[in-house]
């Protein structure tokens, strides 16, 4: 008789990833980025059909694409190992060497979509400004280029165009939690907003007409709402709400007059459908727990990119019975028994707020006894019900994991989400603290059972968590994780400057409050062992923010572990990279437990 062995870490990061895809206005083809050969490129698929072909062998993220209306090209945003300066480039639908056609090394372009004839380019760039941007139109067939926004006061966005390209929208971020956006028509900049006060969100606006502009907004509210603006009479008018959820983003279908909209509840997404005539919200079935990307084909077709806490990203599309898979990426070589989803939980905080958590639970006959408790990056993000191969690896070898969505999180309403603001160290903290006592209370943890582990703000909770609360943990994991809020202020990109001082603190200001949640103050009781993990080219938490903690730790004689991947930034591009880090992870934790 055969026996199989157990899958082992390679087999759950033998995943494939999706990050962004486009359709053809005729929707003949279907173009994709994904890591099929290990790398990101870009694929394609010929329509009806669903068997990919490879069109480009740059082996980069893409994090954006966008074809023609003629169908004659692609443009594509595309950076260098994970450095998130995004760069231009154009390919036609049969596939070949990138093209670049607005490129500047060190500036970062984002949001490029095409006028209707397809010869005019807009996008945004640090280029001219690398704190407040700008927003560009570029004529592709003359190259003539001219300033359609002009970046002040927070980091702004060139977002989209009206019908006959008359008006532009466009979007000034002050912070996670204050975004406005503006309409500029003629030689008027219009708030779609009745005031830019209270602090407020608007996550997306899309034209519908010439003169109506449809938002989401959560303008004196908690949760975001539908809302409508009319250009002509400078009116702004709340449409529909759906009661606690936040409704994040939409696309418009110009064919059925309807919005299809996304609502973020806690881990959840929700879809609903929009009819502007007949004002109605409808439900919507998803194949997905969490939606990622809509597009909406000029058939009015919908296609869908997600995914849930057990099946990685997969392209979907909707027809008149249900949605179509276009893509059946799994965990190859895994049985489904072993993809273990998990419990969504609460527990109270120190102060009675609710926290929403994710319990990870491994099968009992496998189960190690020991819990890895993971604060998640952003901070303003959440864990969701979503794909992470990391989790389901970790579950499969015995070990529960533990996910809190502290104070903070995107998901709960706009004053949870601030609550973080300003607070990096103390409360979430505690949320994270109140997370590890009910663990313990509750008998799935005990304090000689506790791993730590954390990327980007998590990675910080991870380090601020080690030297303040060392008597819980067994071992720690920091990847990419800010050490020094100081030094952090001063290393992001210009254009998270104006955001920094509302979202962290200000340096002068609030000197005494960033030494007190500053982890590197917190070196003589971080006793436990580490494994340091940083990007070489990671431009949000710069290399020397690990640095700094590796080479003061090691001064002290600490057991610590550092891999630094010279062609990564903030985060995994590569599969190699992946699988070596997470191999390294489960060898580093098998080692503490023994």
């Amino acid at each position: 008789m055969l026996n199989f062995p157990h899958p082992d870490v390679e087999q759950f990061f033998q995943t494939y990833g999706i990050e962004t895809f486009a359709v053809s206005a005729d929707e003949s083809q279907l173009v994709f980025s994904t890591n099929l050969n290990g790398k990101y490129n870009l694929w394609a698929m010929d329509l009806p059909n669903t068997f990919p072909y490879p069109l480009t062998f740059h082996n980069q993220s893409c994090e954006h694409v966008t074809y023609d209306p003629k169908g004659k090209f692609m443009i594509a945003v595309v950076d260098e190992d994970g450095d998130e300066n995004g760069q231009i480039y154009a390919i036609p639908p049969e596939g070949g060497p990138l093209q670049p056609v607005r490129k500047k090394d060190g500036a970062r372009h984002i949001h490029p979509f095409l006028s209707k004839d397809g010869k005019q380019l807009y996008y945004t760039s640090t280029k001219d400004d690398e704190t407040y941007m700008k927003g560009y139109r570029f004529n592709l067939e003359t190259e003539e280029e001219e300033v359609i926004v002009h970046g002040e006061g927070g980091m702004t966005v060139l977002v989209d165009k009206s019908p006959e390209e008359k008006s532009f929208l466009y979007m000034k971020a002050f912070s996670n939690t204050y975004q406005l956006y503006y309409v500029k028509t003629g030689e008027e900049d219009l708030l779609l907003t009745p005031s830019p006060e209270p602090q407020h969100t608007v996550s997306e606006a899309v034209f519908v007409s010439e003169q109506e502009i449809y938002l989401l907004t959560n303008y004196e509210s908690d949760f975001s709402y539908l809302a409508r603006f009319n250009i002509e009479t400078k009116s702004f008018e709340k449409v529909v709400h759906a009661e606690a959820e936040d409704l994040k983003h939409m696309k418009y279908d110009q064919t059925t007059e309807s919005l299809y909209i996304i609502s973020e509840k806690g881990v959840r997404d929700q879809l609903y459908r929009y009819k502007l005539r007949e004002k109605q919200l409808e439900n919507l079935e998803s194949p997905v727990s969490v939606i990622d990307q809509l597009v909406i084909a000029d058939s009015g077709t919908v296609y869908l990119r997600g995914d849930s806490a057990t099946v990685p990203a997969n392209l979907y599309k909707q027809t008149e019975k249900d949605w179509e898979p276009l893509t059946k990426y799994g965990v190859p070589g895994v049985n489904k028994e072993y993809l273990i989803s998990p419990d969504y939980v609460t527990y109270e905080s120190f102060d009675g707020l609710e926290i929403e958590a994710l319990l990870y639970r491994p099968k009992p006959e496998r189960d190690n006894g020991h819990m890895i408790f993971w604060p998640h990056g952003g901070p303003q993000a959440a864990e969701r019900a979503s794909f992470r191969s990391l989790f389901l690896f970790l579950v499969h070898e015995g070990y529960s994991l533990f996910a809190p969505n502290f104070r903070g999180s995107t998901g709960y309403g706009q004053a949870f989400e601030k609550m973080i603001e300003g607070d990096w160290g103390h409360a979430p903290r505690l949320d994270n603290v109140a997370g590890l006592d009910w663990l313990i209370d509750e008998g799935y943890a005990t304090k000689d059972s506790i791993l730590l582990m954390g990327g980007s703000y998590g990675g910080y909770m991870s380090l601020l968590l080690h030297g303040r609360h060392p008597d819980y943990f067994k071992a720690v994991v920091d990847i990419f994780g800010p050490c020094n809020l100081f030094s952090f202020i001063d290393s992001v990109p210009e254009h998270w400057k104006p955001a920094m001082a509302q979202l962290v603190g200000d340096p002068e200001k609030d000197k005494e409050k960033l030494d007190e949640d500053s982890p590197i103050n917190y070196l003589d009781t971080m006793t436990k062992p580490m494994l340091v993990i940083q990007g070489a080219k990671d431009p949000r938490v710069v290399k020397a923010e690990s640095d700094q903690v590796v080479e003061a730790l090691k001064e002290k004689g600490r057991d610590v572990e550092y891999i630094v991947l010279e062609d990564e930034g903030h985060g995994f591009s590569k599969k190699e990279n992946e699988i070596l880090v997470y191999r390294k992870v489960l060898e580093f934790f098998n080692r503490q437990i023994q």
